[in-house]
């Protein structure tokens, strides 16, 4: 079974996933591979720092992630250049990845933000969006060290709540305990 897990920024995305994992479940994380992907491709790394300056390469010839993230993310084209450089490759290595996982796995979870803006809901055999209130999202955020300016920047590139709604099998509010989110992605189970 393969299983495309998505949510806005600060939902439990990633407490979904790991959930999943310790239930046996093999995980393909695109953020991971996004990372993984630039680091291990010097000719994209050329090709970003030709797109976005010198500034995002550090004298070592690795990326500067976070230079590249303001370069980058300053408006919807920049952010659309980066998405086309950068996607083709992390795409590959994530079907790789599940292809890989899938001869050892009877469950394999995609755990991705863009899940579907990739169009990915539509190759998998079940969509599940975490979803947390904003007040809860954006507390987790500031946990893990981001501003609130700069999370309500990432949320408003992300797809609305509606969007998720309407293209997932099921969305989950994740607005209480592990223990709790792990009996709904239980039940979600059950239900497919």
């Amino acid at each position: 079974m393969l299983i495309g897990l998505t949510g806005l920024i600060g939902s439990g995305k990633s407490t979904a996933a790991q959930i999943f994992k310790t239930m046996g479940a093999a995980i393909v994380d695109a953020d991971r591979i996004g990372k993984d992907v630039i680091n291990a491709n010097p000719p994209l790394i050329k090709k970003l720092q030709k797109t976005f300056g010198d500034q995002i390469v550090r004298k070592d010839g690795r990326l500067n992630r976070r230079r590249l993230a303001a370069a980058a993310f300053v408006d919807e084209s920049s952010r659309a250049k980066l998405n086309k450089l950068v996607h083709p490759y992390l795409l590959r290595e994530l079907w790789r990845q599940v292809r890989e996982k899938s001869k050892r796995y009877d469950v394999v979870v995609i755990d991705a933000a863009l899940l579907l803006e990739w169009g990915l809901e539509t190759k998998c055999d079940l969509t599940i969006a975490i979803h947390a209130p904003r007040a809860l999202r954006l507390k987790r955020l500031a946990r893990r060290g981001l501003k609130r300016d700069d999370a309500l920047a990432r949320e408003r590139r992300q797809l609305p709540l509606a969007e998720f709604r309407r293209r997932c099998d099921i969305v989950i509010l994740n607005h209480r305990s592990v223990a709790e989110l792990r009996r709904a992605l239980l039940r979600a189970l059950d239900s497919h």
